[in-house]
């Protein structure tokens, strides 16, 4: 599947001193993906914001072909806070790590219950093959707009929005310094 680009990445422009700019945020180069229909997906690739939402990639996992290519961009896998969506996740990860693909950050969304133990073991045991994660509060206000940017986040989300920020932003550098070194390898400059 080809990446969709939902956002035009920018970069940040010069203010000069004393003035006040208000900017729309720039959008992070990081593809957010679903484990699962009904992930959050969509949602959490408006909040951060990214530039690029595959939306469920799960129909996509038994092809015999890569389900993305990410191009070298950070992953972020979202899923619901339950025992079968761990289950998806799973799966997800591995079918992606076949085809050298590394999730930067698991975004375990919650829909407002709570997490059973058996989901939270299963999450654990997926904590070493991804970059990290991170738990996505429930906020019943996402549920009523039609833009999750219009909402005012309450703090615990907006920690988790920043804690997967880290996530991505240390798997861009990794991403980064990868790539130069394969440059280096094969004479490139």
């Amino acid at each position: 599947m080809s990446l969709r680009q939902t956002r035009t990445i920018r970069p940040k422009p010069a203010t000069e001193p004393g003035t006040t700019l208000r900017v729309e945020p720039t959008a992070l180069d990081v593809v957010v993906a679903g484990a699962h229909g009904g992930a959050g997906t969509s949602t959490l690739a408006a909040l951060l914001p990214a530039a690029w939402d595959m939306g469920s990639i799960e129909s996509l996992l038994e092809l015999d072909q890569a389900p993305l290519r990410a191009k070298g961009r950070p992953i972020v896998l979202t899923v619901r806070n339950t025992a079968a969506a761990a289950t998806r996740a799973t799966t997800a990860i591995s079918v992606l790590r076949d085809w050298d693909e590394r999730v930067a950050g698991l975004a375990i969304v919650s829909d407002g219950g709570p997490e059973s133990r058996e989901a939270t073991a299963r999450f654990a045991l997926l904590e070493a093959r991804v970059g990290g994660i991170v738990r996505i509060p429930h906020v019943r206000q996402l549920r009523l707009v039609e833009d999750p940017a219009e909402v005012v986040l309450p703090g615990k989300a907006r920690h988790a929005l920043d804690q997967l920020r880290r996530l991505i932003d240390a798997a861009g550098d990794g991403a980064a310094t990868r790539r130069g070194q394969r440059r280096r390898e094969v004479g490139c400059r």
